[in-house]
C-alpha cells in the first residue's frame, strides 16, 4: 500500500529480476522494463519516503507494475484497464499483506503541479469512459461525486484511492523520478480502520514525513473525513477547488 494513486495493446513481457523484490507476474510494457521497477524500488527504500505500508508491501513482494507510455496520452488507456481488471479481480481485502498497482510512466520533460494534475484527471476520465462504454457500474461502496469525502475512483467497479508521483510534485514524498500513479484499494483502507490499525499506520507515517520533510502535508487528512479526490495529485489546493472528474452514468451494456 503506497498512500502518501491503445486501440491495439503494445507486446507485454512479464519477465523481471526476480531478485527484486516487486511482483514477479507483473505485466510491463515493453519500453523500459527493467527500469521502472529499479527506480521504483530504490524510492520506496528512501528515506525520504515515509509510508510504512508500501514498504512492508515491497519486502512482501505485494508491489505490481504497469508501464503505461507517454503519461499525456491514451495510446495505453486500453491496456491500463485491462491490467487494474485483473488486479481488481483478485484483491481479497479481508486478507494481509495488502497489494498496490502501480502504473509508471516514461521519463519525459518535468511537469509542474498543476500540468501534472490536469493529466492525471485527463487519464482516470478516460478510464472511467472506457467502463461507461462498457456498461460497468460504478462501485457501491464509494461516491462518484469528487466534491465528497466518501469519493473514490471505480474502474472496472473496484474502488481505488489514487496517489500521484512525479518529478516535478514539491514534496519528497511524492518526487518520483518519473510520473506514476498508485492505486490503492478502497476496501483496504476501510479494512484497516475497522481492524484499528489505520490510526496507528497514520501517526508513523506523519512522523515519518515529519522527519524527512521537515512538515506534515497539509493535503492528507483521515481517510473518509475530507475530500479525497483533493489528495490524488499531491498539490497543495484550497477548499474552493473543484475536481475536474465528471462521472458518467454507463451506457445500456
Amino acid at each position: 500500500m503506497i498512500a502518501s494513486e491503445p486501440s491495439t495493446a503494445p507486446e507485454v513481457h512479464t519477465t523481471m529480476a526476480y531478485k527484486n523484490p516487486l511482483t514477479p507476474s507483473t505485466s510491463v510494457l515493453t519500453a523500459q522494463p527493467a527500469g521502472l521497477s529499479s527506480d521504483l524500488e530504490a524510492f520506496i527504500q528512501s528515506e525520504r519516503f515515509p509510508c510504512t505500508g508500501a514498504k512492508s508491501a515491497l519486502r512482501l513482494h505485494q508491489v505490481s507494475l504497469v508501464e503505461g507510455g507517454d503519461f499525456r496520452s491514451d495510446e495505453c488507456d486500453a491496456h491500463i484497464h485491462a491490467v487494474l481488471g485483473r488486479f481488481g479481480r483478485e484483491l481479497n481485502p479481508g486478507s494481509m499483506p495488502f497489494k498496490t498497482l502501480v502504473c509508471g510512466f516514461r521519463r519525459g520533460s518535468i511537469m509542474d503541479e498543476k500540468t501534472f494534475e490536469t493529466a492525471l484527471w485527463a487519464r482516470l476520465q478516460r478510464l472511467h469512459e472506457i467502463d461507461r462504454q462498457r456498461g460497468v457500474p460504478w462501485a457501491a461502496n464509494v461516491s462518484p461525486d469528487p466534491a465528497s469525502p466518501d469519493f473514490g475512483i471505480s474502474i472496472n467497479g473496484v474502488a481505488y484511492f489514487v496517489i500521484g508521483l512525479h518529478p516535478g510534485a514539491s514534496r519528497a514524498a511524492r518526487r518520483f523520478c518519473r510520473p506514476a500513479l498508485v492505486f490503492n484499494s478502497h476496501d483496504q483502507f476501510e479494512q484497516l480502520r475497522a481492524d484499528g490499525r489505520y490510526q496507528a499506520l497514520q501517526k508513523v507515517i506523519r512522523q515519518k514525513e515529519l522527519d524527512a520533510n521537515g512538515s506534515i502535508n497539509p493535503m492528507i487528512g483521515t481517510h473518509g473525513q475530507r475530500k479525497q479526490a483533493a489528495q490524488y495529485s499531491g498539490r497543495q489546493v484550497g477548499d474552493d477547488w473543484t475536481c475536474p472528474f465528471q462521472f458518467k452514468a454507463p451506457t445500456s451494456a
